[in-house]
């Protein structure tokens, strides 16, 4: 394996690579070495950073920040370094930089070589590991939405629309629309050429709703490969932007009159022997063991929401904007179901959970899902009805309405411990609860507008 990593930098001259480690919030840790420095911690196992990297909060604190009885379950301070182990597979050149660098994904291990059961693609693995057991292959594709939007140093202020290369802002609703995305001709291109470098395989971009509200779209593949996709194409479209002077954001709700920000994940699964889609049946279309999975999907995506809406604005993607689905209902090409079968035909048949906001983990949302079908399968859950009519007009929602909630569904369930470790569980939970206090310490400008001199 060392071997592998010192013809392939010494091929590419790399004179710094950087080892990337995403956190429970998909936020890329890590270090930056010399070449040279890299290979010998290779040898050395030297790769190293604090196992607190996975009680991270969003705002950078720490998960026992607020709750003294928290850290032997979650943390506990004498706990010794984890070892990174960098993924050859996952080595790339970063191309927005001048100098020869390269990034690779690494796994965390204990000195003893066992996992860290917090980290993110460990959960992936353990989840995939599941599937492996059943002789299925899950096969995935992520969809991802993100803004444009103006730089905004100073948080006060609202986010803005970008000026595009006409001179003039989007105003009115561009869903789809080809002259909307060539405002942004140039950051695009760059776009597309780093992806390319980087072997991330987007296959289309589109316009959204929202102004300067943009789509793109993965070609379907290995779950955990494709989850490293999204992880390195979330750094590579914010570096873009930079570069063109805007900013380019994931959050799920970022501007208060415009549509959210989803992560749409197609899913299927395969015999591993025949490579046939299991999902499929000849007689009915859809499959006894599709029908299991859609109510899997039903059953868990409301406990599972801290992992789908991880964050206190996710929230207000799916109950502040119109065309978010807010309800578990499964239809063959009902976009406002939150599980939508786009096709029935034999090689593409698959469902799509709209549910999750862009915010999410991408390594913790494709688990969650698999999960929430694995559990169907294996407890052979009846979905509910085929919904046949549009539900975006329903006034009762089937997910948990704020984060307190479903951190309580999330927490409870037993089921949920037989595919995530009681401690990711609680680490997880712990997260969500810091970040939810930390939120309630702020004092929003419609506070101060409405309540200031009114009540």
């Amino acid at each position: 394996m060392i071997e592998n990593f010192e013809k392939w930098l010494k091929k590419k001259s790399i004179t710094e690579i950087e080892c990337l480690v995403p956190d429970l919030g998909g936020i890329a840790r890590g270090k930056i070495l010399p070449t040279n420095k890299f290979i010998q911690g290779l040898k050395d196992d030297t790769h190293r950073l604090p196992q607190s990297i996975f009680i991270q909060t969003i705002s950078g604190g720490y998960a026992t920040e607020d709750d003294e009885d928290l850290p032997h379950d979650v943390y506990n301070p004498t706990d010794i370094d984890v070892i990174l182990r960098p993924d050859f597979k996952t080595i790339r050149v970063i191309p927005w930089y001048e100098d020869p660098t390269a990034q690779v994904i690494c796994d965390a291990v204990s000195l003893n070589n066992n996992p860290i059961t917090n980290s993110s693609r460990y959960v992936l693995k353990n989840i995939l590991e599941l599937f492996n057991e059943e002789n299925f292959q899950p096969i995935v594709s992520p969809e991802v939405e993100f803004y444009l939007v103006k730089p905004n140093p100073d948080a006060d202020y609202p986010l803005e629309v970008p000026i595009g290369q006409s001179g003039r802002q989007e105003t009115g609703k561009q869903s789809y629309g080809i002259d909307a995305v060539n405002e942004f001709d140039p950051l695009f291109e760059d776009v597309y050429n780093y992806c390319e470098a980087q072997n991330i395989e987007i296959d289309t971009i589109n316009h959204e709703s929202g102004s300067a509200q943009m789509e793109i779209n993965f070609q379907h593949g290995n779950p955990l490969e494709l989850a490293d996709q999204v992880f390195l194409f979330k750094r590579t479209l914010r570096q873009s932007a930079l570069k063109h002077k805007l900013y380019a954001t994931f959050m799920a709700k970022p501007i208060g009159n415009q549509p959210g920000s989803s992560m749409h994940l197609h899913q299927s699964l395969l015999d591993k022997k025949n490579k046939k889609n299991i999902f499929f049946s000849k007689k009915n279309n859809i499959s006894k063991i599709m029908n299991y999975y859609i109510g899997g999907l039903q059953e868990y995506t409301p406990k599972f929401m801290p992992i789908h809406a991880p964050n206190i604005n996710s929230y207000k993607r799916l109950f502040a904007t119109w065309g978010a689905p807010r309800n578990t209902k499964w239809g063959i090409g009902n976009r406002s179901c939150g599980f939508r079968i786009p096709s029935i035909e034999e090689k593409s048949m698959r469902i799509e959970n709209r549910i999750s906001g862009s915010d999410t983990n991408p390594y913790l949302v494709i688990a969650a899902n698999l999960a929430a079908g694995y559990l169907g399968i294996k407890n052979k859950i009846n979905p509910s009805e085929e919904t046949k009519k549009s539900t975006f007009d329903d006034k009762i929602s089937s997910l948990p309405k704020n984060m307190e909630e479903a951190i309580l569904l999330f927490e409870k369930d037993e089921n949920i411990r037989t595919v995530f470790s009681k401690k990711f569980i609680k680490t997880i939970s712990a997260i969500r609860r810091v970040e939810y206090q930390a939120y309630l310490k702020v004092i929003s400008s419609w506070e101060r507008e409405f309540l200031l001199l009114n009540v």
